[in-house]
């Protein structure tokens, strides 16, 4: 078990989380409430959320540009006073526009903060228990949304003739930010890996000294000193060129699956799904207090599972999310069936199995998914690439989130619950690749603690079962095709021949002429 002291810090720092959390969950019940903002239609509804994660991929970009120029703390610092301002402007908005510009200014700060939680726990955190400290991260993600469905819930009660039911949900996101400031400021640590990438060895000591305060002096030295020389190793390694090209190079690899990661993330639809569950509700005709009740009962239940004897601690357990990911899909065929045959019927069985089946996507996605996604990309890269390659592979969540959540509204009205359906197959997708392709950190983390510095010829054995499903699958598939004689056949044997997926025979020589 890791210091106390560590899990303090671990969820102190997690508070830049719990507003990623607490403003995607209030934003939901918002959709709700009259926002004194002229009723936006279904195209207004949508820009509140895109411009939010529009907002989330500029400070994703500005992680990647600004995140190992400033270090942790500072970029993060940075982040507190600009989500500060744009959620005082979001409480004062008089109106429409005013109303985007603290959403867009908060974004930018969440999204600058999300991808270096993580950062920052994975790196203060002993080796032992990076993935609990880590998947703080996704765990205070989940309290934030839990707590804005209750506060959101309980502002219901106000008078619909006020702006107290929406303005002060929203003036609960100031507090976490200046909080965040002062503890930065005077209490965390720097990072220590972050600090010795910087030549401040001294400095990097006195903190390692703070986070790692269990061990023996000597202990204390031995792993000080490890971590230093495996940092310094791959500062060298890569001192020939451009950060960026020279990581493409020797790291494609792991770059493609950091941002992968990211990019799956958001195909299983999990942030349509929490803006947009109230539009099911409303089809199954719950409304009302009774539609806010069952918002606050499945978010608590549901945030329950993020706490980091799950999620985070999946790296320093079985490194294995595929399953999660399947029976997560699975999960998504129930909510559109049951909408769809029991809408507009009195049946409230069949009404509340669909209720059930969001609860069971979001109680998997945070119990198996949440924590795990946000650190797993941490995990893979070398300190160098790590503030950088981060930044990217939030840029591609956050991208997709937009589209994907700007599209909502109308696919909704249009589509209607088969919206979910797109999700289900691009989930299924993710775990095939995962079970393939994708590394495993717990098997490759060095004793120390960081992830290894291995370049992509040193991955070629995790790649081995993957090709080799790959030639499997492709010599069933061409074993069929000759056999019944199709005419292209010979030319997609010949692609695969070219591509020496399998050692040539005489007979396959002459099947090529």
């Amino acid at each position: 078990m890791p210091r106390g002291y560590i899990v303090m810090v671990g969820l102190f720092a997690g508070l830049g989380s719990f507003l990623f959390g607490y403003d995607t969950g209030i934003i939901t019940t918002m959709f709700t409430r009259r926002l004194d903002m002229g009723n936006p239609n279904d195209a207004a509804t949508g820009a509140i959320v895109a411009t939010y994660i529009a907002g989330e991929a500029v400070g994703a970009i500005m992680q990647s540009v600004l995140g190992d120029k400033l270090g942790r703390k500072h970029f993060m610092q940075m982040m507190c006073l600009v989500v500060t301002v744009g959620t005082v402007i979001q409480t004062a908005a008089q109106n429409y526009s005013m109303f985007l510009v603290g959403r867009i200014l908060t974004g930018i700060a969440v999204g600058g903060l999300v991808g270096t939680v993580p950062i920052y726990n994975s790196e203060i955190s002993p080796p032992a228990s990076r993935g609990l400290i880590g998947g703080l991260s996704g765990y205070m993600i989940g309290i934030g949304g839990f707590l804005a469905n209750w506060i959101g819930f309980a502002c219901g009660y106000a008078s619909d003739s006020s702006s107290f039911q929406w303005r002060f949900p929203l003036a609960l996101q100031v507090p976490p930010g200046i909080i965040l400031f002062i503890g930065l400021q005077f209490f965390l640590p720097e990072s220590p890996r972050w600090l010795v990438t910087k030549g401040r060895f001294d400095e990097a000591k006195i903190s390692f000294g703070r986070v790692r305060g269990e061990l023996m002096a000597a202990a204390l030295e031995k792993e000080f000193d490890d971590m230093k020389e495996q940092i310094l190793y791959e500062k060298v390694a890569i001192a020939r060129g451009q950060v960026l090209s020279e990581a493409w190079t020797k790291y494609k690899k792991r770059v493609i699956i950091a941002i992968a990661t990211q990019t799956m993330t958001s195909l299983t639809g999990v942030n349509v799904i929490n803006y947009y569950q109230t539009t099911l509700y409303k089809q199954l005709g719950i409304t009302g207090t009774r539609f806010f009740s069952w918002l606050v009962f499945m978010e608590p239940l549901a945030s329950s599972s993020t706490l980091p004897t799950h999620g985070g601690s999946l790296l320093d357990a079985s490194n294995s999310w595929d399953s999660p990911l399947l029976v997560f899909a699975l999960t998504l065929y129930i909510p559109p069936i049951m909408a769809r045959e029991f809408a507009d019927s009195d049946n409230k069985v069949g009404k509340g199995f669909a209720i059930l089946g969001i609860y069971l996507f979001t109680a998997i996605y945070y119990a198996g998914i949440n924590s795990t996604t946000w650190l797993y990309g941490v995990e893979i890269l070398p300190i160098f690439l790590r503030s950088k390659v981060t930044g990217l592979a939030s840029t591609s969540h956050f991208v997709w989130n937009i589209a994907l959540t700007e599209a909502g509204p109308s696919a909704f009205a249009n589509i209607r619950e088969n919206y979910y359906y797109v999700f289900v197959g691009t989930t299924f997708f993710s775990a095939v690749c995962i079970y393939f392709y994708f590394l495993n950190p717990g098997r490759n983390r060095a004793e120390f603690g960081d992830a290894v510095v291995h370049a992509d010829d040193d991955d070629a054995a995790d790649t081995t079962k993957f090709t080799k499903n790959i030639e499997k699958v492709l010599e069933q598939v061409l074993s069929v095709l000759l056999e019944k004689g199709r005419l292209w056949g010979r030319p997609t044997y010949y692609a695969c021949a070219k591509l020496s997926l399998w050692p040539q025979t005489p007979h396959d020589t002459l099947l090529l002429r």
